[in-house]
């Protein structure tokens, strides 16, 4: 038997993957050359502890969950921090000249000697997942007290410096030589990366850097909502900033407008690369620093990963494998959008087509795809970029947002000479979008002919899978979003741990309205009929609305209904 249908059997044994999923998973698998159990979670069929559980069984390892066990300072400390995150592991027991070791590839012989090697231990590895051991390494070597010593470290050594003009928190009056000196010592170069490592371990999205009148704000944007950080103090404020803007390549002299570049990193300890899309903008109090984080593998995921339900994916991949016409993905700033744009180019890329994009800016750079970032200044708007386009023999198109009709128009004319076009608006339903384009003044036959389908969407926060409880929420929530008079149906919410940092969530899912533009729709684009009618239409021949999928999310137990609520009914 095939050592992927071996573990297949394993999986099928101890979680709810139907052998249907399995046989799907296998067959990507094979053709990818991807791992069975990584692809079963990015379809959503199991999470990442389910998978690594099962290894432990397919391999006869233990699993152990590191957040439930308590830990011995001189266990920890017997292995040192930088071979813990070298070799993905962490110490959890030892007895005289034996320790036992959770590892992410416990199968790994040479990290196993390299320990065995520094240490002059035998070692007994059992399996943990990656996050649980780094979080272990983080937690037992102490975050917050590693920024407080730095910060210290850093204000000992002003002390020690005669003349404080370099150092003195007064950036209109430091050159760029002085500012360069302050952000090259040492414990500002150690305070820097250590807040861009935080924010990768915490799987952050924005990295906010806020002077104030008397410290300096660190906030971290989570699952979508900011949490604040260890503090800065305010005399390390032009130092931290100017090593952030010399990081991003920018002119850390220029404190009057803002700026605008880019970090890259491998991470040491995932191993993979990011890159941190970095704005300065001149406050009251200094320059603020915002940092976009950009995992470049995380839109690789696929399109199974994002939520979509398994009738609405396989509709949505239809879509995108059409010969041409235009797919518009509409929601609020922050919904998920881009990344679904990406996902689905992800998954029609082939050395056989020319896929172009323009946006504003570019975030993913996607192998094999011609990218390009609008600037005005050198005329390179969304809708120059797609007449040029157009003499580049392409057969997909990515336009970042249709915001004017010159846009809209182009990008209609494209789909009708035989290219497929993705694009976004800001509209609040799949429908809306149509009569968007019309209030742009885009013709209603060039509309009628030329969108295929629209997808709304919206980001909620998913429960904790380790806190989750059951609950009853309160009778007005259940009505606003239609469980009124529904028995039968258990719902929860988080109650807050360590791993979802109290907040009793963990992770996004997308909610999604799909609407696919039938020869019926198509009648009333032509005559010009209002959303609502346009909606009535699409929600008889089937469409799942933006409610009706959130009421899913939460009898499944993915969201609870407060975020339901929130997200459905005008929330970010």
């Amino acid at each position: 038997m095939q050592p992927a249908r071996l573990y297949g059997e394993i999986i099928l044994e101890n979680t709810e993957v139907t052998a249907e999923q399995l046989e799907k998973a296998l067959k990507v698998a094979e053709e990818t050359g991807e791992q069975l159990g990584k692809v079963l979670v990015n379809l959503g069929a199991i999470t990442e502890k389910q998978r690594v559980m099962c290894l432990g069984k397919r391999w006869g390892i233990p699993f152990v969950e590191l957040e439930d066990l308590k830990f011995e300072p001189e266990v920890v400390q017997s292995i040192p921090e930088g071979l813990l995150r070298k070799h993905k592991c962490f110490p959890i027991a030892k007895n005289g000249n034996r320790v036992t070791l959770a590892m992410v590839t416990p199968n790994d012989i040479y990290s196993i000697d390299d320990i065995r090697l520094t240490t002059g231990c035998d070692i007994d590895p059992v399996l943990a997942t990656e996050e649980d051991v780094l979080k272990a390494i983080d937690k037992s070597t102490g975050g917050d007290t590693r920024v407080t010593e730095l910060i210290d470290e850093y204000e000992k050594a002003q002390g020690e410096i005669d003349t404080t003009e370099a150092h003195e928190v007064r950036p209109s009056d430091t050159s760029a030589a002085e500012l360069t000196a302050a952000a090259e010592e040492a414990p500002v170069v150690r305070l820097a990366d250590m807040i861009i490592n935080q924010a990768i371990r915490e799987g952050a999205t924005d990295i906010h850097i806020q002077p104030e009148e008397t410290k300096v704000r660190v906030r971290m944007r989570i699952d979508g909502t900011l949490h604040d950080m260890t503090p800065i103090p305010k005399s390390a404020q032009a130092a931290l900033i100017s090593r952030m803007k010399i990081m991003a390549e920018l002119a850390i002299d220029e404190k009057r407008k803002p700026q605008d570049g880019r970090i890259s990193r491998r991470s040491a300890a995932t191993g993979k690369v990011y890159d941190f899309r970095v704005s300065t903008l001149p406050g009251s109090h200094g320059e603020k620093v915002v940092m976009r984080v950009l995992e470049k593998g995380t839109i690789m995921q696929g399109l199974a990963s994002l939520g979509f339900s398994s009738k609405m994916l396989e509709q949505f991949e239809d879509l995108i494998s059409r010969p041409y016409g235009i797919i518009l993905v509409t929601g609020p700033t922050g919904s998920g959008k881009s990344t679904t744009l990406y996902a689905a180019l992800s998954k029609i890329n082939s050395p056989e087509v020319n896929i172009l994009t323009i946006e504003d800016p570019v975030e993913y750079q996607l192998r094999g795809i011609t990218q390009v970032s609008v600037d005005v200044r050198a005329e390179r708007t969304f809708a120059n970029a797609l007449r040029s386009f157009l003499r580049q023999d392409p057969d997909i198109i990515m336009v970042g947002e249709i915001r004017d009709r010159e846009t809209a128009v182009t990008a209609t004319e494209a789909a009708l000479t035989g290219h497929l076009v993705f694009s976004t608006l800001h509209t609040n339903n799949a429908p809306s979008a149509v009569t968007r384009l019309i209030e742009m003044e885009v013709e209603p036959f060039l509309i009628s002919s030329t969108v295929v389908g629209v997808l709304a969407q919206r980001l909620v926060k998913m429960i904790c899978p380790r806190c989750m409880v059951e609950f009853e929420p309160p009778a007005t929530a259940l009505q606003r979003l239609g469980f009124s008079g529904v028995g039968g149906v258990t719902f929860y919410k988080g109650k807050g741990c360590d791993h979802c940092r109290g907040t009793g969530y963990r992770g996004r899912s997308g909610i999604f309205e799909l609407m696919t533009v039938t020869d019926e729709i198509r009648d009333l684009i032509l005559k010009e009929r209002p959303a609502h009618e346009i909606e009535q239409l699409a929600m008889s021949q089937g469409m799942v609305s933006l409610r009706q999928d959130a009421i899913q999310k939460v009898t499944q137990g993915v969201t609870t209904i407060e975020e339901a609520l929130t997200k459905v009914y005008g929330g970010r």
